[in-house]
């Protein structure tokens, strides 16, 4: 069985910064980086595991923001058209 290696758009390489070289792929649980231009090889475990937002100067001020946001309230007079 063949595995599919695909090149990530717009990666750059971390040793030759060349751009659009880069491959990945998955095989037996660990997933595989590699660059065409140089001799760059990357491995990690996959791990299935939940992600969660890192937090953030700009993820906690949209929560402050969400509190401290006011909202106006008005009140209609059924009487009047």
């Amino acid at each position: 069985m063949s595995v599919k290696k695909r090149f990530i758009a717009g990666a750059i390489c971390p040793r030759c910064a060349a751009m659009d070289r880069i491959r990945a792929w998955e095989q037996n649980g660990v997933r595989y980086r590699d660059c065409v231009a140089c001799d760059f090889f990357e491995q990690a475990p996959i791990v299935d595991e939940a992600v969660t937002e890192l937090e953030t100067r700009v993820n906690r001020e949209r929560e402050e923001q969400r509190r401290d946001t006011l909202q106006t309230v008005k009140i209609l007079d059924p009487g009047k058209r």
